[in-house]
């Protein structure tokens, strides 16, 4: 059989010089150490910046490098393991869960939150901000709306506002019998609030789950993850949760 145009067609210089940057990642580098300037890592290959630039960009979109502002260009953290497989079921802040609260208020959800959770358009709802963290940086950021219905028994005098509010809110929903959950994943951009609380640029690219949490045959809470797409993965399989991936030889879940 002839060869096809495109099986002809020579491997971009840039493309195998990725591959040069991440062997050099792996035996010379370590997670959140800071590259040298592309003028020093041009003339150690002995490519044109040009070239780097573009073998940079192949590395920051396959989660390998981070540009962060005022920093420069750093190692990224492995990828997390988002797992949307059978899974058991679990409450927001049960047991091993690693978000970490970061405050909760009484607001009006968006529309289509509000029609899950099966509550009046304008009836404010309890809006829990949790954060995700791996390595010392920002990976994903969570909304989890209760409605009053589900913490029929919150004290407003225990914990006003901040993170211990946001904890007592997860503490009364756990008093509650979960009797099931389901997930939904789609890719989408980070709007400003987002894109400023994972430290991105508007409009980068991050995986959102919304999760449903169900209990007495309706919708008891319901939360909006957004995590960054160049940090996480989608896995799938019978484990639980979101696991973090030290190295390549750990399996996915």
């Amino acid at each position: 059989m002839g060869t096809t145009q495109l099986e002809s067609v020579p491997e971009p210089k840039y493309w195998h010089l990725k591959t040069v940057l991440s062997e050099a990642l792996d035996s010379e580098f370590s997670v959140g150490e800071i590259l040298p300037n592309e003028r020093d890592l041009a003339a150690r290959f002995g490519v044109a910046r040009a070239t780097l630039r573009q073998a940079l960009e192949q590395l920051e979109l396959e989660g390998r490098l981070q540009r962060r502002r005022g920093v420069g260009t750093t190692v990224a953290p492995p990828r997390m393991g988002v797992a949307v497989g059978a899974e058991p079921h679990a409450w927001p802040g049960a047991a091993g869960d690693a978000w970490e609260p970061v405050d909760c208020t009484q607001t009006v959800p968006p529309a289509t939150v509000a029609e899950a959770l099966e509550t009046s358009p304008e009836e404010p709802v309890h809006t829990v901000r949790r954060s995700r963290v791996s390595h010392g940086q920002p990976v994903a950021a969570e909304l989890l709306y209760v409605p009053a219905s589900s913490v029929p028994e919150l004290s407003a005098i225990d914990a006003p506002s901040g993170p211990a509010r946001a904890r007592t809110v997860l503490r009364e929903l756990q008093r509650l019998e979960l009797e099931g959950q389901d997930r939904a994943v789609e890719l989408g951009s980070a709007r400003a609030d987002d894109a400023k609380e994972l430290d991105r640029l508007p409009g980068a690219p991050v995986l959102v789950v919304t999760t449903r949490f169900l209990s007495g045959g309706r919708t008891a809470a319901l939360s909006v993850a957004t995590y960054r797409a160049d940090t996480c993965r989608l896995t799938f399989g019978d484990t639980s949760g979101v696991e973090i991936h030290h190295g390549p030889e750990q399996q996915a879940s």
